[in-house]
C-alpha cells in the first residue's frame, strides 16, 4: 500500500527564507547567487529552475533525492546561519516559493523560485555595506561578491547594491543592513520618482559614498606616484 502525502493548492506561491552568496560574471554583464551548501556549484539567477545537482535526469525536486532548491518558513531561522564564520559573507533572500514543492518541518524543496529581496548584512569591519566587492573567491566564471563600506573597498573590484540589483533584474531588491531600500534601477540623466534613475536619498548617498572612496584611493595612488617621481632627481 503506497502512502500519499497530502496535496496543497495555495492560492499564493508560499514564501521562503535562505542564505546565499551574492556572484558577479566574469564580463560584469550578469549577478546571481550560489548556495552554501551542496548547491553552490551551480549559481543561479532571480528566476529559476532547480535542477539535480547530482545530474540525474529526473525532475526536481524527487522524493527519493535531495535535490531542488531547499528554504526555511521563518526568516530568523535563515538570519541565525549568517552567525557561522563561513556564512558571514553571505546575505539573507526572501523567496517566493514556485512550481512543485514538497513541505517540510521547517522548510520547503522546491522546482522553481523568484527571489525578491537580498539583504546585505555590514562589512567586516562593522559599517553598514555601500557596495559589494571582491570575495577573493569565486565558481568558475563568476566572482564571489561580499558586503563592503565605502572606506574599505581599496581598489578592489565593486558593484553597488543598487547596480547589483540592476545586473541581477527580474526587479529583485537589495536592502542593506540598516534598513535602507535600494531598488534596481540605473543612474542615468533619466528623471524619476525619488532622483535621477528613480533612486532615493539613501541609494544617492551610497552612490556618492562609493565613488568618493574610489577618488579616495586613486588619488592616493597618484600621490605614491608623485613621491617616486619626486625621489629619483638629484639631491639639493
Amino acid at each position: 500500500m503506497r502512502l500519499r502525502l497530502p496535496e496543497e493548492r495555495p492560492t499564493e506561491p508560499p514564501t521562503g527564507y535562505k542564505i546565499a552568496h551574492p556572484v558577479v560574471s566574469q564580463d560584469g554583464a550578469r549577478a546571481g547567487f550560489t548556495g552554501v551548501s551542496l548547491g553552490g556549484a551551480l549559481p543561479y539567477g532571480v528566476l529559476a529552475d532547480a535542477s539535480c545537482v547530482y545530474g540525474l535526469r529526473h525532475r526536481a525536486p524527487h522524493r527519493r533525492c535531495d535535490c531542488g532548491f531547499h528554504c526555511v518558513h521563518d526568516r530568523t531561522v535563515a538570519e541565525a546561519l549568517l552567525c557561522t564564520a563561513e556564512h558571514r559573507t553571505a546575505v539573507l533572500l526572501e523567496v517566493s516559493v514556485l512550481g512543485r514543492y514538497l513541505r517540510f518541518e521547517r522548510g520547503f524543496r522546491y522546482a522553481r523560485q523568484r527571489v525578491r529581496t537580498a539583504t546585505v548584512g555590514p562589512c567586516a569591519c562593522g559599517a553598514a555595506a555601500a557596495a559589494l566587492a571582491d570575495a577573493g573567491w569565486g565558481r568558475p566564471g563568476r566572482r564571489a561578491l561580499a558586503p563592503s563600506c565605502a572606506g574599505c573597498l581599496r581598489g578592489r573590484t565593486s558593484v553597488s547594491l543598487a547596480g547589483f540589483a540592476r545586473l541581477a533584474g527580474e526587479g529583485l531588491r537589495v536592502v542593506a543592513g540598516s534598513g535602507a531600500l535600494l531598488p534596481a534601477g540605473d543612474i542615468g540623466p533619466h528623471e524619476g520618482p525619488g532622483g535621477p534613475g528613480g533612486l532615493g536619498v539613501p541609494e544617492l548617498a551610497a552612490e556618492a559614498a562609493l565613488l568618493q572612496a574610489r577618488l579616495d584611493w586613486f588619488q592616493a595612488q597618484l600621490a605614491r606616484l608623485g613621491e617616486r617621481g619626486g625621489g629619483a632627481g638629484p639631491q639639493g
